[in-house]
């Protein structure tokens, strides 16, 4: 399985960081390997990193819209794991995702799918085209745009629903590159050979490797309250059983909204040097009974 053979690639390439790679066999509804069978999901509560790849974008989506491993995947990532989404992955967690193999290889009339929409969460409405710059087809065929070619992607775009269009941010992302998003520091940078491209309102900007941006080019940023959006016994579930963690943190009170809206406010300034203003802000939380501390993975709020 495909699956398999990339847990090999990370045992093999990252072996001096001796990893323990654990496939989880999510593959099908109704059987028994359903993403819907917590046991199957066990893993992800205690990962550190969660790679999602190749494969079917709209299969994944099929599988995984509204299961146990996909809510399981987002409360592991609210409680501090970091995700890696590639190829396929990638096109499934849009808003809008793109029926790479039903156009490209089946002949199908451009379309698009619903997504997982997994930056929702986070107030922002992604559309995320991988292979932006693919060169497979050499020069008897375009298969830029992850294999549409320039011309039909255009076509495409002018597919997407109004409210998507206006809504929606689109981010293309050249071979061999990756946008990194740090939502506890507000901030995306661009790591590899290539470069990534964001497109809001049609107005594109292109950042070249090592670029920094803050998260609001993407659209209205903004911190989830932690199990503020998944259903609560699958979020404590997930508290509960990480390494190392005691059972209050399931049992936490969530900080309010205004709250957060501080800290994000906080944040932003932080990025933009704004250090007054952040003292500002860091008053105005604890004013409001909570206590900020900052730390490598970003602030955390306890209530004072």
């Amino acid at each position: 399985a495909v699956a398999g053979q990339v847990g090999l690639y990370l045992e093999k390439r990252l072996q001096n960081y001796k990893p323990q790679v654990t496939v989880v066999p999510a593959r099908k509804r109704g059987t028994s390997f359903s993403p819907d069978d917590p046991e199957i999901a066990a893993p992800i509560s205690n990962a550190d990193v969660i790679f999602m790849g190749p494969g079917s974008p709209t299969y994944a989506v099929r599988q995984l819209q509204d299961s146990y491993v996909w809510n399981a995947l987002r409360a592991r990532h609210h409680l501090g794991a970091s995700l890696i989404f590639s190829s396929a992955a990638t096109l499934a967690c849009s808003e809008q995702t793109l029926p790479v193999y039903e156009i490209y290889k089946v002949g199908e009339e451009l379309h698009w799918k619903p997504g997982l929409n997994f930056f929702d969460d986070y107030g922002l409405s992604l559309i995320l085209i991988p292979h932006w710059n693919n060169s497979d087809g050499g020069d008897a065929l375009d298969t830029s745009r992850c294999y549409m070619g320039e011309k039909r992607y255009n076509a495409l775009c002018e597919l997407l629903p109004p409210d998507v269009q206006r809504a929606s941010t689109i981010v293309g992302i050249d071979e061999n590159t990756a946008l990194v998003i740090d939502p506890a520091a507000a901030t995306c940078w661009v790591l590899g050979q290539g470069r990534v491209s964001i497109t809001r309102a049609g107005q594109e900007e292109i950042y070249g490797s090592d670029a920094t941006l803050p998260m609001g080019a993407l659209g209205a940023f903004r911190l989830p309250s932690l199990g503020g959006v998944l259903p609560p016994t699958l979020y404590q579930n997930i508290a509960q059983q990480q390494n190392g963690q005691p059972e209050e943190l399931a049992q936490a009170v969530d900080p309010p909204p205004a709250v957060m809206a501080l800290v994000q406010q906080r944040m932003e300034a932080r990025a933009n040097k704004q250090w007054d203003l952040a003292d500002d802000l860091r008053d105005a939380i604890a004013a409001a009974g909570w206590q900020l501390m900052d730390t490598p993975d970003g602030p955390n709020l306890e209530p004072l």
